[in-house]
């Protein structure tokens, strides 16, 4: 079982490249093919790490009998209509976020899992970041107590990004802070409520229609007496790069270092006022892996700043949760189980972005999560 190789081809060669020597460095992996539809991009990346199967049409290469999985890493609008593509012609899917931006779409992509028994898995990073595996290794021990409250943000400058980014509603794109609060307790969310703050420039607004700076959402968690809040921003708000988790329990409390470099604090209850907060410093979780992919924890794929993709430099290599995802993904595979998150729990994750915007449009009414999307 554990030599079984899995075929794997990726899509996209913008920040799916920083995925290539994970695939091919992994035991149970090989890396077969990759797929970009510049064919000049395409013959340099494929040439520098030695793939020999170079497609520049997604649809042949879907036609492969020799590819086992995907992994998509392509615009945001491409990833519902790739990835059901890739189910119908019977390939694992592991997509970057977001799963989709509309809630049909990521009912199709739940209901062809099932139907099919093939795997998806939506490559959430936040998850698999050291700062989360840190928090929920705190949280399993007992350590942090009873979770009383969670939230979490994502603001970023996407001026100068690709066309389909300007005027995105923020909450389209949530995931990075949705999927922390989801998974420290595996709760799903089950109903939200949004507001809109402020306003971006016109110019930005007619794409989607969406005029908002901010967006807040309070999520109510299924079964549970637990709430969280989270809040985005993509343009006109001026914030450095900051993906952020705090989980605030009764015995102690993570939050989120305010500034990129600087440390997180864990609280104490119960401790004289002054000794209450202190820094500390988050380990890596590399030892979680096999040895062989281990140091993609601490670096990227490539050696210098010019080749790393944007989001990578932008999110201080996303927590050296890359090597991770493939892993889970992988292995997810090779023992034939469910990779974390699922189809379900993926489109759970995506849907109170989507409903949370549809909420923040309707002046913060609350809007209730689909069923398909609940108890993944």
């Amino acid at each position: 079982m554990a030599q079984k190789k899995i075929n794997i081809a990726i899509i996209g060669l913008g920040f799916g490249a920083e995925f290539i020597p994970i695939y091919q460095k992994h035991p149970n992996a090989n890396l077969v093919a990759v797929c970009q539809r510049n064919k000049d991009k395409l013959k340099e990346i494929g040439d520098a790490f030695g793939i020999k199967k170079q497609f520049t049409s997604y649809d042949e290469l879907l036609e492969d009998p020799e590819i086992d999985a995907v992994h998509i890493n392509t615009p945001i609008p491409d990833h519902a209509p790739q990835t059901i593509k890739a189910l119908k012609k019977g390939k694992h899917v592991a997509c970057t976020v977001p799963m989709a931006t509309s809630i049909d779409d990521c009912k199709k992509i739940v209901e062809l899992s099932k139907e099919t028994g093939l795997k998806y898995m939506m490559m959430e990073t936040v998850v698999y970041a050291r700062e989360y595996l840190f928090v929920k290794e705190l949280y399993d021990k007992g350590e942090l107590g009873k979770i009383q409250f969670l939230q979490a943000s994502h603001q970023q400058d996407m001026d100068g990004w690709p066309n389909y980014w300007p005027g995105l509603p923020p909450m389209w794109y949530a995931t990075h802070c949705v999927g922390p609060c989801l998974a420290l307790t595996d709760a799903d969310a089950e109903y939200v409520s949004c507001f809109g703050s402020g306003t971006i420039r016109e110019e930005l607004i007619p794409q989607y229609g969406s005029p908002f700076a901010v967006e807040t959402t309070h999520i109510k968690l299924r079964n549970s007496d637990l709430t969280a809040r989270i809040y985005r921003s993509l343009f006109d708000v001026a914030r450095q790069y900051r993906e952020s988790f705090d989980a605030y329990g009764s015995k102690k409390t993570f939050e989120w270092s305010l500034i990129e470099g600087e440390d997180p604090v864990l609280h104490t209850a119960k401790k004289p006022e002054h000794e209450i907060p202190e820094r500390v410093k988050v380990p890596d979780f590399a030892s979680r892996l096999p040895k062989e992919i281990q140091h993609f924890t601490t670096k990227g794929v490539y050696d210098s700043d010019e080749h790393q993709h944007l989001s990578f430099t932008q999110g201080a290599g996303h927590g050296g949760s890359h090597p991770h995802l493939a892993h889970e993904f992988l292995t997810a595979l090779v023992e034939g189980r469910d990779p974390y998150p699922n189809a379900p729990k993926s489109a759970n994750w995506t849907c109170v972005g989507l409903c949370a915007h549809e909420s923040a449009v309707k002046g913060g009414e609350i809007v209730r999560l689909p069923e398909f999307t609940l108890g993944g």
